[in-house]
């Protein structure tokens, strides 16, 4: 399964691109959108999309993640953040793709066990839970990687916090059990 994760913006939209096989997951792009701000919004979306739709068609994602629905101060920047929104869901809805929304504070909980924690804390648990280096990237990456992990981690503190009920484990197999055993160095004779 292949999860876009995104952190909408008008000017600056993170996106992440995750392969989740089995338990492992692999970090296959991250980064933002950066739209120019002296562009109109029409022109921001055009560009945001655009460079979204490369990407979609590129790793062709099977689910989207995005960063669910604040309240803002300030109404403008709710509406315009709505185009935003609603332009990256159009865009994935064609190509077939799933679509979850996790607020700030599952996001938050789920990488770090504090629905309060700092956007700097986040990136630090995410490029830790993911085996990489931050470096200089924007939060809006990080805020990304973050919400598509949460996506493919599915804890049930997080499926508590958006009153879904967990679903029922499956039996594990012979298989698993095999892998399970390999990976942490054992070996099956």
């Amino acid at each position: 399964m292949v999860i876009l994760g995104i952190d909408p913006g008008s000017i600056t939209t993170g996106y992440a691109f995750l392969k989740k096989t089995g338990n492992q997951i692999q970090v296959l792009e991250y980064g933002t959108f950066h739209a120019n701000a002296s562009k109109n919004l029409e022109d921001r979306l055009v560009h945001i999309v655009t460079e979204l739709e490369k990407r979609l068609d590129h790793y062709h994602p099977d689910a989207l993640a995005m960063e669910g629905v604040f309240f803002a101060k300030n109404v403008k920047s709710a509406l315009v953040l709505g185009h935003i929104r609603g332009a990256i869901l159009v865009a994935c809805h064609r190509r077939g793709m799933t679509y979850e929304e996790y607020p700030p504070k599952v996001v938050k909980q789920a990488v770090t066990g504090n629905g309060a924690a700092s956007k700097e804390h986040v990136a630090n648990m995410i490029f830790a839970h993911l085996g990489i280096v931050g470096g200089d990237l924007p939060l809006d990456a990080s805020d990304a990687l973050a919400i598509a992990w949460t996506h493919a981690n599915p804890a049930p503190l997080a499926q508590s916090l958006l009153g879904k009920k967990s679903k029922p484990k499956k039996k594990t197999t012979v298989q698993q059990w095999k892998d399970l055993i390999e990976k942490m160095g054992g070996t099956i004779q």
